[in-house]
């Protein structure tokens, strides 16, 4: 995780294409369920190689494409790549509740949220 990349992602406004709309299943991991929206963000790229992941928060449908503010990072100590939290322009979520919506593909890192107050 680098600090300055990670604060210059909050706050930018994105487009999130959606390959994992919520109420689907991993394509490789049948048991890992999404609750929310997931997909990445076309023209960024992440230290592992691909466009950058994002969940999307607050949008209670599935979706194919999202645009709206990187309203937190989600970094991982034992993982290449930080996962950004993108979310409707004007909502705001506790970090807290940010954790509770991640939790069902977290739980398998060492995740903590950075957001713009930290």
């Amino acid at each position: 995780m680098q600090v300055d990349a990670v604060k210059g992602a909050l706050g930018r406004i994105v487009t999130v294409t959606v390959d994992r709309p919520m109420g689907t299943y991993h394509p490789e991991h049948p048991d890992l369920y999404y609750p929310v929206n997931y997909g990445y963000v076309e023209g960024t790229m992440a230290p592992d190689g691909d466009w950058q992941d994002a969940y999307i928060l607050g949008v209670s449908e599935p979706v194919a494409v999202f645009t709206g503010p990187v309203i937190a990072v989600i970094c991982r100590r034992d993982d290449v790549e930080d996962k950004w939290v993108v979310a409707p322009e004007g909502s705001s979520f506790e970090e807290a509740e940010i954790l509770r919506q991640v939790c069902f593909q977290e739980r398998y890192f060492d995740s903590f949220v950075v957001m713009q107050d930290s």
